[in-house]
Parts: C-alpha cells; structure tokens; sequence
C-alpha cells in the first residue's frame, strides 16, 4: 500500500528521484528494525501522533533543571578574585 503510493505519487512535493530516495531509507530502515516497509511506516505515524501536541520543554529549562542542586546554596555567593592582574596575551610570539 505505501510502496505503491510512493511509486506512483506525482505530489508537488519532488519528483521521482525524491521518491525513490524516501522509498529506499524507509526500505533500510524497516529492514534496521525488522520490519516491513508499510509497518515502518505505520510505526513513524504513530510515533508522529503521539507525540503531536505534546509540550516540549526549552534547551535552558531542560540544563537548569539537569544541575539543580548542585552549586550555590541559597545566599550563597561567589568569592571575587583580587590581587590578580590580567595581562592581554601576545599574539606576536
């Protein structure tokens, strides 16, 4: 059923040579898993559907929450350095 799709389809979206392609990575895919094509293909809708609509947390929610507890405790604060001289380096050597 979806080889024939992709075989005979004449969407907008590509050509032939786009077909074939997404048609022979299915193939090496389903084969990866142990599937058939039109099962591999059944598997990613599924995947697709359930996960639409589901609330993906943000790259820095997902870091903050990663190190929380660890680090400053509250009040707590970072001692400043002094007495030390930065020197720009020398990029002539």
């Amino acid at each position: 059923m979806i080889s024939c799709y992709l075989e005979k389809s004449n969407g907008a979206i590509g050509g032939p040579q786009y077909r074939n392609e997404v048609k022979v990575k299915l193939q090496r895919r389903a084969r990866r898993n142990g599937r058939s094509m039109e099962e591999e293909v059944r598997e990613i809708l599924r995947d697709a559907a359930k996960n639409e609509g589901s609330w993906r947390k943000g790259l820095g929610t997902e870091i903050a929450e990663l190190f929380r507890g660890i680090g400053l405790g509250p009040g707590e604060e970072i001692p400043e350095l002094r007495g030390f001289t930065l020197e720009p380096p020398d990029f002539e050597e």
